[in-house]
Order: structure tokens, then sequence, then C-alpha cells
């Protein structure tokens, strides 16, 4: 009985964390954007950075994956090459950044301002667009597949 019990506890907890995708950024990462306005290569992942003003930063490389930057201003920011998979964006300004070559999958854009913002090679795969302003933007090369728009 005990080992039934056993099993059944660590079948759930395996199925549980490979369900549940967890998103877990490095607080020194976090400082470094807090008091420099750049992190090259950083792991935010998971961070809740909603309203944060990041215009004109330096994230390239850097981590987002799931995390929440809802209303954030990231107006002129270098993203090239970052991961915002599954982030929340929603009513972001992203006008004249550069996320080109960005993973953009899955993110929720959603009435975001990506007015001149570049997105060459962009990974936009199951994006939310409803509403974004993409007047201007580049998008040579991008992938919006299942994009909703």
């Amino acid at each position: 009985m005990k080992r039934l019990v056993a099993l059944v506890v660590i079948l759930f907890v395996l199925f549980t964390s490979a369900v549940s995708p967890a998103y877990a950024y490095k607080q020194r990462d976090l400082e470094k954007l807090q008091n420099t306005g750049s992190c090259l290569e950083c792991d935010l992942s998971g961070a809740d950075l909603s309203g944060a003003t990041l215009s004109g930063a330096n994230l390239r490389e850097a981590d987002f994956e799931g995390a929440n930057l809802e209303g954030a201003n990231l107006e002129q920011a270098a993203l090239s090459g970052a991961d915002l998979e599954k982030a929340n964006l929603s009513g972001a300004k992203l006008g004249v950044a550069d996320l080109s070559e960005a993973d953009l999958g899955k993110v929720n854009l959603s009435g975001a301002d990506l007015s001149g913002a570049n997105l060459s090679g962009a990974d936009l795969e199951k994006a939310n667009l409803l509403g974004a302003n993409l007047e201007g933007a580049n998008l040579k090369g991008a992938d919006l597949e299942k994009a909703v728009r």
C-alpha cells in the first residue's frame, strides 16, 4: 500500500511539472537591468516588469519567456534575438524597437504599439496581434503562421 501511494505521488509530481513550465529569472539580472537599463543575454524569464520604463535599453539575446511586460515602455529598445515566447506584452510601447530574429511565439501583443519596429526574421507564430499597431513595421521574413490579427 505504501508503495502504491509513493508511486501515485511520484506520478503526480512528474505530470504536474511536465505540464506547467517553470520560469525563474535571475535576481542579479533583474537588479542589473534596474540599475543600468541594460542587460545583454540576461535571464528575466517569468519576471513581472509590467509598466516598466525600458526605452532604449540594450536587451539583446535576453530571455523574457513567460515574463509580464504589460504596458511596458520598450520604445527604441534593442531586443534582437531575445526570447519573448509566451510573454505578455499587451499594451506595450515597442515603437522603433529592434526585435529582429526575436522569438515572439505565442506572445500577447494585443493593443501594443509596434509602429516602425524591426521584426525582420522574428518568430510570431501563434502571436496575438489583435489591435496592435504595426504601421511602418518591418516584417520581412517574419513567421506569422497562425498569428491572430
